[in-house]
């Protein structure tokens, strides 16, 4: 009898645990504005072939794949980190250390192929898995592609778990993402992301 309270006491314990909470996050409308829709620029990923053009600097034009460890190489400052960037970012930081070698450098940073969107959908939809958002990278375009929720998900439990350029876990309500409320729906995931329903 006492084995028998102390196995339901674990199983109650374990399963309070489990339902505590969803640990910690960001509501999506309290999203800072650089990580909306409103700024939806590009961030390179590995496989992603770009072109790097110094001006007035032919020599030092190059177009490269984005290595498994998320850089490339440039002629006189060698490796540099792309992954994660935006290129804008890439531009300034390339600008910034070519200045020890050339006067005034001008830098051209664009993609020219990128490796699909694609994302983990997991939990509460009714088809988990691997999916590549090749033409439509929005939140509510994954989960129309994961056959939407289940009748046990939450309603308010919709999660984007993202990495880069910042690590990030943004929630989101059901009801917003399908009335794309705030511009919940048209949420552009990265590639990389996870969408969690519980």
């Amino acid at each position: 009898m006492q084995r028998a309270r102390a196995v339901v006491a674990c199983v109650v314990l374990c399963w309070t645990a489990a339902c505590a909470g969803s640990g910690q996050y960001i509501w999506f409308p309290q999203l800072p504005p650089e990580t909306t829709l409103a700024n939806s620029e590009y961030v390179i990923g590995v496989g992603d072939i770009v072109s790097i053009r110094v001006l007035g600097r032919e020599e030092m034009t190059l177009r490269e794949r984005v290595r498994a460890d998320g850089r490339v190489s440039l002629l006189l400052i060698g490796d540099v980190e792309a992954k994660g960037k935006r290129p804008s970012a890439l531009k300034a930081e390339l600008e910034g250390r070519l200045k020890d070698y050339i006067v005034s450098p001008s830098v051209v940073v664009n993609i020219d192929e990128t490796e699909p969107t694609t994302v983990l959908l997991l939990g509460e939809v009714a088809k988990p898995g691997t999916y590549a958002l090749e033409q439509d990278p929005r939140l509510s375009h994954a989960l129309s592609l994961g056959g939407g929720l289940t009748d046990y998900a939450s309603r308010s439990g919709i999660f984007v778990v993202r990495s880069e350029p910042k690590p990030m876990r943004i929630r989101f309500t059901f009801d917003s993402v399908r009335r794309n409320i705030g511009g919940a729906g048209d949420f552009q995931l990265h590639r990389g992301d996870l969408v969690e329903v519980e």
